[in-house]
């Protein structure tokens, strides 16, 4: 029952380290620069060059 706990532990860990290298490999790829490059810039951006939230309908307000 131990060799299969840890084996089992073993796999999980490969298996862990794979995503993270997956995940910063797409994070740094060049296909996902544009759409992080937009995201930070939406916090200077003006109200005007926002894209419409479905929210934003009459009768509603913001508060």
């Amino acid at each position: 029952m131990e060799n299969i706990v840890n084996n089992l532990r073993s796999i999980i860990t490969v298996l862990s380290l794979l995503c993270f290298v997956g995940i910063c490999l797409w994070a740094y790829s060049k296909h996902a620069r544009a759409g992080f490059d937009e995201a930070a810039r939406l916090p200077l951006a003006e109200d005007d060059d926002l894209p419409a939230r479905p929210a934003d309908k009459e009768g509603m307000t913001n508060g």
